[in-house]
């Protein structure tokens, strides 16, 4: 598999950032993440070369049809975002960060996923903003239940 130019970029400017992260990021995981996204969003690429440099192994299917992505996870519609990921069981819907999807993998709470809603910006792949503020959302295997704060995003300091 070759690698295209703009994965090749996008993974040398998400380099630095995830280097001045430390250690936990740098090699956070040799397991596959597969991700469903629009072959022309930039802002997924992005997402993705950060995956990759943290350590996963990826496997990407782009989609020209979303909605029907969304629909096959049952992804509830205030949660939807542009690009969907499975990894090791559970989902992983949108901008979700590194430190995230680390601590879900090292605590495998019994849930259905994350999902961070929109695209935030300053969100992973949506540009490097130290004062963006958001949240990752726990989805709950019970069927109705309401979506919990699992991770913030908040300015340092």
């Amino acid at each position: 598999m070759s690698i295209r130019r703009r994965e090749f970029l996008a993974g040398t400017l998400a380099a630095p950032f995830l280097i001045s992260l430390g250690p936990p990021f740098a090699l956070a995981s040799a397991e596959r993440m597969v991700i469903y996204k629009d072959p022309l969003c930039g802002c997924c690429e992005s997402w993705a070369a950060a995956m990759r440099a943290a350590g996963f192994a990826l496997e990407i299917h782009n989609e020209t049809d979303m909605t029907a992505i969304k629909r096959r996870f049952a992804i509830p519609a205030d949660m939807d975002a542009c690009h969907t990921a499975m990894l090791d069981g559970y989902l992983i819907e949108g901008h979700v960060p590194l430190e995230a999807i680390r601590q879900l993998m090292a605590g495998r709470p019994d849930i259905v996923g994350l999902a961070v809603p929109g695209m935030p910006a300053g969100s992973l792949g949506m540009g490097d903003d130290p004062q963006a503020a958001y949240d990752a959302y726990a989805l709950s295997k019970t069927a109705g239940a309401m979506p919990t704060v699992f991770y913030n995003v908040r300015p340092a300091g």
